[in-house]
């Protein structure tokens, strides 16, 4: 059997990294994916696409000081490797005094003859167990499944979306899953290899009358094969997105103001992800666009909350074994009980402030840098019953679903929209409402919450940062903030 570790041979990899060295670098790093994916896609009952890729190349980084010399290629003879160290090398020696990265697209300098030896890359397939620790014979690889058994999940998720309600106008449905299998070497010593497996259902619902539309969905994906669907039911899913719309239909406009909110578990996790963990990243921290700069040790939320990004939880959107540095993946607490307690960080900042990293080094692809990057960002358990904090909460607005936002990491300023809500009328949840913003800033919404749920659940979704897309995920239990500004037009 072949490991995942052997993506490159290791001699290889010591005389491609010494070459990479050669012009005086500090530190040398080379990085190998082997990338694979399929999808499908239903839009007005008919499945329209079902395609698949391969992708596969290798980064080579060299630092030089404060500079970093960065090349990548698909060429991955070994020829093709040092061709990519001596760029990278050259780079980092070359880059002027206040350059901090050069990025070399290798390939674009190599005629198509040049570029043979994409197959090289060993086939893992034969290792007997995944990133996250549980054996594979437990993984059903998505390669394995036919394309019209992933077709027929989009049909059954159409039919039960229709048959939900005649107010059901337009369904779209997709399937995607990705195989990522990386090795990370360096001149320290370093060699670490993953094996990541992601599988992820979408389900998107319109439902029409003659006073307007309004769109549902709901959007399930694991660190895990297509075993997902022994634990997600696509008709439920479809079903759940269905309803999601049709409520809104009767949905009246949302009041605006300052009021108490209550957000249902799982929903906020966006936003504890955007107005809170990017101010969190090390590399921000550093240039001087957090608002928690130089507040670790004090208090920055109430004492209801534990602030947590953990890259090896459970089987996440955002779970691997090693980060894209190779550094294993660790559960980092960033706030407890309301006090700050740490940022994360990557290889890069970590040995800036002469400390490890917490293994939150990501990159797109084998064609990116690394960067700080969160994994899955969460708000741990409370105490309060659920039902209990709806109870005590006169009038309010119950957040059920967000939806995309913007946020100023400097400020910690905010603007989320709210794509399924509820009035909260004399602790009962009673009438949807519609066209809503959350608006406020992480650091104060944080100090206002003074409840927090028993439960849990997460959200699934993809984070976008300098130009770069990772999976992760986010959550919380069903928590209260005492005071937060809606922008609706309700009045």
């Amino acid at each position: 059997m072949t490991p995942a570790s052997a993506l490159i041979e290791p001699e290889v990899a010591s005389r491609v990294l010494t070459r990479a060295l050669r012009t005086g670098g500090d530190f040398a790093e080379l990085f190998a994916e082997d990338r694979s994916s399929s999808s499908a896609r239903l839009d007005d009952t008919k499945v329209e696409e079902l395609t698949s890729g391969r992708e596969r190349g290798v980064g080579i980084r060299v630092v030089k000081g404060a500079t970093t010399g960065f090349a990548h290629t698909s060429d991955l003879r070994e020829a093709g490797l040092i061709k990519a160290a001596e760029a990278a090398g050259a780079a980092a020696r070359g880059a002027g005094a206040n350059t901090s990265a050069v990025t070399i697209n290798v390939d674009s300098t190599l005629g198509a003859e040049e570029r043979r030896g994409f197959d090289r890359l060993a086939d893992p397939a034969g290792d007997t167990r995944n990133a996250i620790g549980y054996d594979q014979s437990g993984r059903v690889m998505p390669h394995d499944v036919t394309k019209s058994r992933k077709a027929d999940l989009l049909l059954a998720a159409d039919d039960a979306a229709r048959s939900e309600s005649a107010a059901i106008s337009q369904v779209a449905v997709s399937y995607g899953d990705l195989r990522r299998r990386i090795l990370v070497t360096n001149s320290e010593g370093l060699w670490a290899s993953d094996d990541q497996v992601r599988t992820r259902f979408f389900v998107s619902c319109t439902a029409a009358d003659r006073d307007g539309r309004q769109t549902g969905y709901e959007a399930p994906g694991r660190t895990m094969g297509f075993e997902l669907f022994d634990h997600v039911d696509v008709a439920e899913v479809a079903r759940t997105a269905a309803r999601r719309a049709v409520r809104m239909l009767r949905a009246r406009p949302a009041p605006s103001g300052t009021l108490a909110v209550v957000l249902r578990r799982g929903a906020g996790g966006v936003l504890f992800h955007e107005a809170c963990g990017h101010g969190l990243e090390a590399d921000l921290v550093g240039r001087d666009a957090s608002v928690f700069r130089d507040r670790v040790g004090q208090a920055v939320a109430s004492p209801l909350i534990t602030l947590v990004d953990d890259g090896g939880y459970e089987r996440e959107w955002g779970t691997y074994s090693v980060d894209d540095e190779g550094r294993p993946a660790q559960r980092t607490t960033l706030i407890e009980n309301g006090e700050l307690s740490d940022y994360m960080w990557d290889g890069t900042r970590a040995r800036k402030a002469d400390r490890l990293s917490s293994g939150n080094g990501r990159r797109q692809s084998y064609q990116h840098l690394p960067m700080v990057r969160m994994t899955n960002t969460y708000v741990t358990a409370g105490a309060d019953d659920p039902d209990e904090i709806i109870r005590q909460t006169k009038y309010g607005v119950y957040c059920v679903q967000l939806g995309g936002g913007q946020v100023n990491t400097a400020t910690g300023d905010f603007v989320f929209g709210i794509t399924e809500a509820y009035l909260i009328e004399n602790g009962q949840i009673t009438a949807p409402v519609r066209a809503a913003n959350l608006i406020g800033n992480g650091p104060e919404v944080l100090k206002a919450i003074d409840a927090v749920g028993n439960d849990f659940e997460t959200w699934t979704g993809t984070c976008g940062k300098d130009g770069q897309s990772v999976a992760v995920s986010a959550g919380q239990p069903t928590l209260r903030v005492s005071a937060m500004t809606i922008g609706g037009t309700g009045g």
